[in-house]
């Protein structure tokens, strides 16, 4: 794997290990179900329930990687601007912008 001198030559090679639907849409639950429990803590100060946001978050994503993509998860090599990535690839197919970024099969 080679690296990466930025998000912008990150991000192709990130939406490449994604391109699984089932992969993607557990990444987008895991996103929600982050946001939830994020605003729940914040709204409540049951601050306990924080433990459970990487949970959530990696735990739907690696789902996805290791029954459908059967990859690794890139989180491993670039944790950094892989969370960064989940959330552009959740904005991307929220806004209609995910389809084409896809590289091709």
């Amino acid at each position: 794997m080679s690296k990466f001198s930025s998000f912008a030559e990150f991000y192709p090679y990130y939406l490449s290990e994604h391109q699984n639907p089932v992969c993607r849409a557990l990444h987008y639950i895991g996103s929600a179900l982050v946001i939830a429990v994020l605003l729940y803590v914040l709204l409540t100060q049951q601050w306990l329930w924080l433990w459970l946001l990487p949970v959530i978050g990696y735990g739907f994503a690696w789902l996805g990687h290791f029954m459908f993509e059967h990859n690794k998860p890139a989180t491993f090599d670039y944790p950094f601007y892989s969370l960064a990535a989940d959330w552009v690839m959740l904005k991307d197919f929220l806004t209609g912008q995910l389809k084409r970024k896809l590289p091709a099969n």
